[in-house]
């Protein structure tokens, strides 16, 4: 019988350390709302990924206590319900663990590079909602954090749930895909001086319906208080869009870890350290579009591409379209935007 016990005591503890990190971070690393530098985004994008490689070791050493085995009746209970495709070449209980461990392991490193591949696209979405709404660059952060958390719950619920339930949903993916399609396009003719008041959002017309919700923003809070009434800022409406867009993007990623491993603690904590991961990756392109001037129709190119992607997503996969070719597309798009970017200089009115 597998060991339930252990496997939930086991994963609170990773995702206590994980919760711990990120508070870490929000409230005495970045305790005042600040703009993230460059070298502060790559210090924490190499913490996220020595953490990531960390639990890969721990699978790598000692993921079988993750479903407590200890005897070779519980190793096959464990082997029959998450890892029915796996053949031991030992005949050995300790050779058997040890394959399992490293099947284990292997299949968690590929499901979090799957994730991380996926997950790019989901980087230049939120940086569109986050343009889009002319947040302060000082709050990125914030929204950033509770991004991050909610994207924990949404997952864990998700995975756990059954991912039968997604299959429902794959209909929103085409309506997601025409929405980047038209924002790219959007972004690509944007002129520089036109900016868009984030009250012309059909998101703020919906929920202004129901809530009372201010036109500017308050620092780095999600509500105040005037007149005995409470008013929701314009940062609350862009945390809800970003946890929007991870949902969506969860339709796509978390079917195809799970292509790679039926273990959902794997699943699990390939995702959520992925995504971490990615976090800061954000703040190292937020900080790249300011510097090149060509970064941002880059960035239009980008959300063209993953729109035609989602629409076409069942043609692509028919043809043997993998993750990687969109991580060379993407790699592509931005060395190339800032290569002209370099190539072109904006010049400096005199």
């Amino acid at each position: 019988m597998i060991n339930m016990p252990t496997e939930y005591i086991l994963m609170g503890a990773f995702l206590l350390l994980i919760i711990s990190v990120l508070m870490i971070d929000l409230l005495v690393v970045g305790r005042n709302s600040h703009i993230v530098s460059t070298k502060e985004a790559l210090i924490w994008s190499s913490v996220w990924f020595a953490l990531s490689m960390g639990f890969y070791v721990f699978l790598k050493f000692y993921g079988h206590l993750l479903h407590g085995i200890e005897t070779p009746v519980g190793l096959s209970e464990v082997i029959k319900e998450y890892a029915p495709g796996l053949r031991f070449s030992s005949t050995d209980f300790e050779g058997m663990l040890g394959e399992y461990r490293d099947y284990m392991s292997m299949s968690y490193l590929t499901g979090y590079f799957i994730e991380q591949t996926l997950s790019i696209d989901n980087v230049f979405v939120i940086l569109l909602v986050l343009q889009g709404f002319s947040v302060p660059l000082k709050n990125y952060k914030t929204v950033l954090f509770w991004g991050v958390l909610g994207a924990i719950i949404l997952r864990f619920i998700f995975i756990f749930a059954g991912i039968a339930l997604i299959h429902q949903f794959v209909w929103v993916l085409y309506i997601f895909g025409v929405f980047l399609v038209f924002q790219g396009i959007k972004i690509l003719l944007k002129k520089d001086d036109d900016e868009k008041d984030p009250h012309d959002y059909a998101i703020f017309k919906f929920l202004s319906k129901y809530l009372n919700i201010s036109k500017d923003y308050h620092g780095d809070k999600f509500a105040f208080k005037h007149d005995k009434k409470v008013f929701f800022t314009p940062l609350m409406v862009v945390v809800i869009l970003v946890e929007f867009t991870d949902v969506i993007f969860a339709l796509d990623s978390i079917p195809a870890v799970f292509s790679v491993s039926l273990d959902p603690f794997v699943v699990f904590f390939s995702n959520i350290f992925a995504i971490i991961g990615l976090r800061s990756l954000f703040f190292l392109l937020a900080n790249m579009i300011s510097k090149f001037r060509f970064l941002n129709v880059g960035v239009s190119v980008l959300l063209i591409f993953v729109g035609v992607k989602l629409l076409a997503n069942h043609w692509l996969n028919d043809l043997g379209f993998k993750p990687a070719y969109s991580l060379y597309f993407i790699a592509a798009t931005l060395v190339l935007s800032v290569f002209f970017s370099i190539l072109f200089p904006e010049k400096e009115d005199s």
